[in-house]
């Protein structure tokens, strides 16, 4: 594996908020914020099948998604910008997967009623960069996945 992808996988698993990027059906960027949990590089986040950003997915599964801290150093910033593409689970193996992952992380989810309209959303990356300003100001690197 390379050393980018490393750096963005550790990245993720280490945080746990993201700001995703979706299309509406005009055309615009919306931006959401997400809490989620990670598969390796592959992102889930549980949300109500009715929300925006659900409704932009089904219409266009390509995304993108941020997930950053906010530092008073700008020299110390680190981060991870992803362009991606979701998905809305239907499959009940998947669906299975996805609550397993998230519960791992989120454990007191568990202890929620019952809801109907929840679904799994899947983020699986195809491009990732690496935000490292310890390197230098506006440094990243890329990678492919």
């Amino acid at each position: 594996m390379n050393g980018t992808r490393e750096r963005i996988i550790e990245y993720l698993e280490s945080h746990r908020k993201m700001t995703l990027a979706t299309v509406t059906p005009d055309g615009r960027p919306l931006a959401h914020t997400v809490e989620y949990a990670t598969d390796g590089s592959t992102v889930y986040f549980a949300t109500s099948k009715n929300t925006r950003k659900v409704q932009n997915i089904l219409k266009n599964p390509d995304v993108s998604y941020a997930v950053d801290e906010d530092y008073d150093d700008w020299l110390r910033i680190q981060g991870v910008q992803m362009e991606a593409r979701a998905t809305v689970l239907t499959d009940r193996e998947e669906v299975e997967r996805a609550a397993a992952v998230y519960l791992k992380k989120f454990p007191f989810v568990a202890d929620f009623p019952p809801n109907p309209d929840m679904v799994f959303v899947k983020v699986e990356p195809v491009r990732g960069f690496f935000l490292d300003y310890t390197k230098g100001f506006t440094h990243r690197e890329d990678t492919a996945f």
